[in-house]
């Protein structure tokens, strides 16, 4: 039959050329519509977020504005083909298109909604953590892989198969892999507690056992810290979360204990003053806080004094600085005041019958 011959009412596999054109002509007015519709949404969206100094209504924006393309074709080809008669097989195809597209953005939604809210809940807690880029990374991949396969499931059991059997066989195929890898999702689910409860960070000075270092990278089934000598230590996540840290990077302050010792040919007038001498000195020590100064023990070969103090930081060498300064002064001091720091000696007294 010629173009000139065809005319609306030919039926062609079911259809008139009318019903055809009429399905082409709702395809195409859909999908503008529904991108017309879009663009005047996210425009009046991001008007009101502009308005806000929050970040949650960008957020929002963002997510309508992933809903693109093949969401809209497929929708629109859905409903424009309902009036049509078609095989069994193509309405089938249709609409599993349609599903297939959907799921993939809803997957695509809730992997942005998780990373979202592990963002805020991270960076609220611990707002100047160095390692939140890669915690965030390694939690949203781990969560992300659960979405995609329940996605999946939820697919192949619209795609009209039976998953009963495949459920089944996860199941006990996942007991066997749980059992075979008991270490490895040991150290993920410690990953997860490291993560949440925050017992360090990157750049955290810590002590494990009689290991220490600085931490510099925590991921899903290790972490890695400097040692002071230069190499570095290797940590399964589970081992750590079984260990008393001792993080040094949380200390606000730091306290110290220190001894000196004067003879025992000091005079008692001296004795008694050497407390005031180093309260004095201690006073005029930046960044420093005087405890306590007592002279606390007649020793074997010296006067002892027990001086306790705090140093108002936590970096080691910053309190080993401010150690120094006290050292310097106390020997200048002394030397000025004529008290000698003792020494081990021992006096031998010889009698003779």
């Amino acid at each position: 039959m010629s173009l000139s011959t065809l005319t609306l009412n030919d039926v062609y596999f079911g259809n008139t050329v009318a019903q055809y054109l009429t399905a082409i002509a709702t395809l195409s007015g859909l999908f503008l519509a529904f991108m017309l519709i879009k663009t005047l949404v996210i425009s009046r969206l991001q008007v009101w977020a502009a308005r806000t100094p929050l970040d949650f209504d960008d957020f929002v924006v963002s997510l309508f504005a992933q809903i693109g393309v093949p969401t809209y074709l497929a929708a629109a080809l859905f409903i424009a083909t309902l009036q049509l008669e078609l095989p069994e097989s193509v309405r089938a195809a249709i609409r599993h298109l349609l599903i297939l597209v959907i799921t993939v953005r809803l997957v695509l939604i809730a992997r942005s909604i998780v990373k979202y809210g592990v963002t805020r809940t991270y960076k609220r807690s611990r707002p100047e953590d160095t390692t939140a880029e890669a915690a965030i990374r390694n939690i949203t991949n781990v969560i992300g892989a659960v979405l995609w396969a329940l996605g999946l499931i939820f697919l192949l059991d619209n795609f009209g198969l039976d998953i009963s059997a495949l459920v089944a066989g996860l199941g006990i195929g996942g007991i066997a892999v749980a059992m075979a890898s008991q270490a490895l999702l040991g150290d993920l689910f410690s990953a997860v507690s490291i993560f949440v409860d925050k017992p360090f960070e990157v750049g955290d000075f810590i002590i494990v056992d009689d290991l220490m270092g600085t931490v510099e990278y925590i991921g899903l089934k290790t972490t890695r810290i400097r040692s002071l000598h230069g190499e570095q230590l290797v940590f399964a996540n589970a081992d750590l979360t079984k260990s008393r840290i001792r993080n040094f990077k949380r200390m606000a302050l730091r306290r110290v204990v220190f001894r000196i010792g004067v003879v025992y040919q000091t005079s008692a007038e001296k004795v008694r003053r050497i407390p005031e001498i180093v309260r004095s000195i201690l006073s005029g020590i930046a960044d420093t806080r005087l405890d306590r100064v007592h002279f606390s023990a007649f020793g074997d070969s010296s006067l002892t004094y027990e001086i306790v103090y705090y140093v108002l930081s936590s970096d080691y060498n910053v309190y080993m600085d401010k150690q120094q300064e006290i050292n310097f002064k106390l020997k200048d001091t002394f030397e000025k005041e004529g008290i000698d720091f003792a020494y081990p000696t021992q006096t031998l007294y010889v009698h003779k019958s």
